[in-house]
């Protein structure tokens, strides 16, 4: 069956690394009517590609695969560890260090495939039977139902356990007893647990793939990749490539499990900026900083939001994590560290991204990530946010071996579907390929 047109075209941009701009230049054709052709296809604007375009694309594609060389920056942290095999079919997600550019932007293709059924307007039964467990021994609110969302989403089911209190552990049951017990119930396990490597001994004892959702201050792969398909799809917004982006990370970067995942994942790209921001003793663990550099980036550690944000494509702020802490002393700095509007437009330029995994902390004094700028385009946390259900749903898909299928597996949602998706931002998330006339911001 056919790919879907929206996904045959931002898979072709993927694979060529090119702005929708060049893009159309290559093909022949205006940018206007690329934008229309890659519109959603609910969208009264969206227009169909012609069948001759489709084939010249394909060719192009073709030829580029036969010159490709061999993809660079294979998995591995260079320090030796013995990591999980690559992502893919009945394998475990640990860690971003399992992914290629290759494999990563695979998996973004499939999330973009996924986007009709997490905008409710398609409907896919590829995992019916199938069951998660979904076992988080730490507080989560997006995560752990993005995960049970999005499995459900595909025709599954979920079986749900929240804290240890309602765990055997709590009787003195080991993780692996507890792990090889659950791989009897569930196709497929999620984990999130307060200590890191324990997701790890889960993943040893079971023998059906298991999912990293939280390893303490390790990795947060599933949020990265999320970040990842976010950054691609603003960049694309804006005629941008991750290519040489210049990306700020600010916040808690010691306990920050999101901070340490992203910026291996962003490492996998070429001639990356990457400034460094954080409140005394929560900066970035020096193996990783040095990972990155070995990697060819720039990396750069600033005291000051006002030296690190000029010039910034994407910046990524992230809480405190007080329940990490060990006795650091950091309350007398963080309002030196609060993102907010005037912040933004003083020091950014007018088309930055702001991101945030959240949750945010909106209490006063927290200084986490001023609710003043919601409403704002430049903020991108509930694009993010909707973007967890297709990303989480192409996870569980490669994993059980059913991602061939979904495109073919697709029929309209029989109820009534809400015509926008999130309060604040939904409409920006639609100017990607949006063909008013309506200039995109400059930098």
């Amino acid at each position: 069956m056919d790919i879907a047109q929206q996904v045959f075209l931002r898979n072709a941009l993927r694979s060529l690394n090119m702005t929708r701009e060049g893009f159309s230049q290559r093909i022949g054709c205006t940018k206007r009517a690329l934008d229309t052709w890659l519109l959603p296809d609910e969208s009264r604007e969206f227009r169909a590609m012609p069948e001759m375009a489709r084939r010249f694309i394909s060719e192009i594609l073709q030829s580029h695969a036969g010159q490709a060389s061999p993809q660079e920056g294979a998995p591995g942290s260079g320090a030796g560890e013995a990591l999980p095999r690559e992502f893919g079919r009945l394998s475990h997600l640990l860690s971003v260090e399992q992914f290629t550019r290759d494999s990563a932007e695979r998996l973004c293709t499939l999330a973009d495939a996924m986007q009709p059924i997490a905008r409710r307007r398609k409907v896919s039964r590829v995992l019916e039977g199938a069951v998660l467990a979904n076992l988080f021994f730490e507080a989560s609110t997006r995560t752990r139902l993005s995960f049970a969302s999005a499995f459900m989403r595909l025709g599954g089911s979920v079986c749900d356990t929240t804290g240890f209190t309602y765990s055997s552990m709590a009787k003195g049951e080991s993780i692996a007893d507890t792990s090889r017990t659950i791989s009897g119930y569930a196709d497929v396990i999620v984990v999130r647990h307060p200590e890191q490597g324990s997701v790890a001994q889960f993943a040893a004892a079971t023998n059906v793939p298991l999912i990293n959702g939280g390893d303490g201050a390790g990795e947060h792969p599933t949020q990265a990749l999320i970040d990842l398909y976010t950054v691609q799809r603003e960049f694309s917004r804006l005629g941008k490539l991750v290519d040489g982006a210049h990306i700020v990370i600010s916040g808690d970067l010691k306990y920050g499990r999101t901070a340490h995942s992203l910026i291996k994942l962003l490492s996998l790209y070429k001639a990356m900026r990457f400034t460094l921001v954080s409140p005394p003793s929560l900066e970035m663990p020096e193996d990783i900083a040095q990972l990155i550099a070995l990697r060819g980036h720039d990396v750069v550690v600033a005291d000051r939001l006002e030296d690190a944000l000029p010039g910034a494509d994407v910046v990524y702020t992230t809480r405190i994590q007080r329940e990490r802490l060990t006795g650091e002393r950091i309350d007398a700095y963080l309002s030196a560290f609060e993102i907010n509007r005037k912040v933004i437009d003083q020091y950014c330029k007018k088309d930055v991204i702001v991101m945030h995994p959240l949750p945010r902390d909106s209490r006063p004094g927290a200084h986490d990530l001023n609710t003043d700028l919601d409403g704002d385009a430049r903020l991108a946390i509930f694009r993010q946010t909707d973007n967890g259900v297709p990303v989480r749903m192409a996870i569980f898909a490669t994993v059980l071996g059913v991602d061939g299928i979904v495109q073919r597996s697709l029929h309209d949602a029989a109820w009534a579907v809400p015509q926008a998706i999130g309060p604040h931002d939904l409409a920006i998330d639609e100017l990607p390929y949006a063909v008013s006339s309506t200039p995109a911001p400059q930098s």
